[in-house]
């Protein structure tokens, strides 16, 4: 809903299909009607765009992005999970709120990842989430987040990649990274550390919040 209050009489929606039983209804501005296109790859440089598989041409020769549905529905998923439907309103002329530092958690176990939201939220950080590792480095650039908690194990890119990945980039480099995982040995530990992690704590040390004491000892208390 708009700041005004008006909604429009009428809505375009497109109903994706998540599999399972779920779906979604995507809001669109307008349906422009069916149209023969050629798909076209993306060009190699772009690497992978969040959300886009393809492009194509219009016959006036305007270009289209061409999404991927199964990223898209990864993106709404993500979004749902992680309360990102919240009202941004704020009284005019009213003091400036506190900033609430912000968590991106990288987890492909629904499971972990709403606990790891559930005890941060709670504990006032604002928290995103990502499903896998590729998710995750999308997200991360999208930021900027106060500190990444990512898992190891996980499809199509996993932890110690994704660390590293955010080691080498220039923008990104000096983000606080903790690694949570289930593997506990201290070789996987060391793999973790020597990819470029600050933090890693296994799983099975959730239940005496160990996972908040250490985010406060990285990146202090939930809001500045």
């Amino acid at each position: 809903r708009g700041e005004s209050g008006s909604e429009p009489d009428e809505l375009s929606v497109v109903v994706v299909d998540a599999g399972r039983g779920d779906a979604y209804g995507l809001i669109v501005d307008r349906f422009l009607g069916e149209r023969e296109l050629v798909i076209r790859p993306l060009d190699p440089r772009f690497a992978k765009i969040k959300d886009i598989s393809a492009a194509a041409l219009m016959e006036d020769g305007s270009p289209v992005l061409i999404f991927d549905v199964d990223d898209l529905i990864r993106s709404v998923e993500k979004l749902a999970s992680s309360s990102g439907f919240r009202a941004l309103r704020r009284a005019a002329g009213g003091p400036e709120p506190s900033r609430r530092k912000r968590v991106l958690v990288i987890d492909d176990s629904l499971t972990v990842r709403e606990l790891q939201r559930k005890m941060l939220g709670n504990h006032g950080y604002d928290v995103e989430v990502a499903v896998d590792g590729m998710d995750g480095w999308n997200a991360v650039p999208a930021g900027p987040f106060d500190l990444v908690v990512t898992d190891i194990d996980m499809p199509r890119m996993d932890g110690i990649e994704l660390v590293s990945l955010i080691r080498k980039d220039a923008h990104l480099k000096n983000t606080p990274i903790m690694i949570v995982s289930y593997k506990d040995r201290e070789e996987d530990r060391s793999r973790g550390l020597d990819a470029g992690a600050d933090y890693y704590l296994t799983k099975s040390t959730f239940q005496d919040e160990a996972l908040i004491h250490a985010v406060v000892d990285m990146i202090g208390e939930a809001t500045e």
